[in-house]
């Protein structure tokens, strides 16, 4: 069940909108969500298996993403993963949200908290 404006679900978890930037760009199982957001923030910011799965099961139940049905290439690949994708839907939320925190730091950046630069 998906609320009808995507604003209505901010602000996201921390861990919801990393996942929601790992898949906005391809689809990926859990492991490989988990080391593209530790790629991504240089291990500064760490998906653990628990939050992982609890942040994929509510977001699946949220219509925020969805599990595919079928496998990149199932010779090369481990039966056992799931591989997920962002909804339409969740691609709205991630956008509103990364225009909520964009606000932020051009708030931020106003108040001298932050260089023009991004420094």
């Amino acid at each position: 069940m998906t609320k009808e404006k995507p604003e209505a679900w901010l602000p996201l978890t921390p861990a919801m909108f990393h996942i929601l930037l790992a898949l906005a760009d391809k689809e990926r199982h859990g492991y490989e969500i988990m080391r593209e957001v530790d790629e991504r923030t240089e291990g500064k910011m760490r998906v653990g298996p628990g939050t992982l799965y609890g942040s994929i099961k509510r977001m699946l139940n949220d219509g925020l993403i969805e599990e595919l049905d079928e496998r990149p290439d199932p010779d090369l690949d481990d039966e056992r993963r799931r591989y997920y994708r962002l909804s339409d839907f969740g691609r709205r939320v991630a956008i509103a949200e990364a225009e909520r925190l964009d606000k932020l730091v051009k708030s931020a950046r106003s108040k001298k908290l932050l260089s023009a630069r991004g420094t």
